[in-house]
């Protein structure tokens, strides 16, 4: 199954029984090469936020009182993000005032079609890349608390999915695909509205 250019889906992540993010975003395209959303700056998003107001950068799920998925909107920049098939990353492309900003590298489990829209499970270490490529790796401290979890992955699990960090590193080093110019003029059509959750979609 594959969604329409112009639909809005739902791209969420889960971390065992909880759903800790989902954002509504618009399909760009969906074939061969992975399923491409857009999501503007002002569109709708939910993160699991506890009563305390922290969120799953500082606590596990397990370890908060009342988690409950909590309605925010997406600020400081748009983001474009592709979503190869079978991939255990998600490679996101940031504009602001229609200017290309860097990308993200977000490495997450492959992901799995709903039927409005995607689930993945976010694996914490990310990649900050420059417009110009320098990189740095993010989440590092919340990848090494987490590292040995029940609810997230083990020392084994843990040095896989660096190593897979490490192999998309030579590929930002080295401008190959998808770090090179592709997509990094890409507009979005003057026609689209800011993506919204469609009733009863947020959980």
């Amino acid at each position: 199954m594959r969604f329409e250019a112009g639909q809005i889906v739902v791209r969420r992540y889960r971390r065992g029984p909880w759903r800790t993010w989902a954002q509504p975003m618009r399909v760009v395209r969906d074939d061969d090469a992975g399923l491409l959303l857009w999501a503007p700056e002002g569109g709708e998003f939910a993160r699991l936020v506890d009563v305390d107001g922290r969120n799953t950068h500082d606590v596990s799920p397990d370890l908060m009182r009342d988690p409950k998925l909590t309605l925010h909107h997406w600020r400081g920049n748009d983001v474009l993000i592709l979503m190869p098939p079978a991939a255990g990353w998600s490679v996101w492309w940031f504009f602001r005032d229609g200017a290309f900003t860097g990308w993200y590298i977000n490495l997450e489990k492959p992901f799995v079609r709903q039927r409005d829209g995607v689930e993945t499970t976010d694996l914490v270490l990310d990649i900050v890349v420059t417009p110009d490529r320098q990189w740095e790796w993010k989440d590092t401290d919340e990848f090494a608390a987490f590292t040995g979890h029940p609810l997230y992955f083990g020392s084994a699990a843990a040095a896989e999915i660096r190593a897979e960090g490490d192999r998309l590193i030579k590929l930002v080093e080295a401008g190959e695909f998808p770090f090179d110019d592709t997509f990094t003029g890409f507009r979005p059509s003057p026609d689209w509205p800011l993506p919204r959750f469609p009733e009863g979609s947020l959980g």
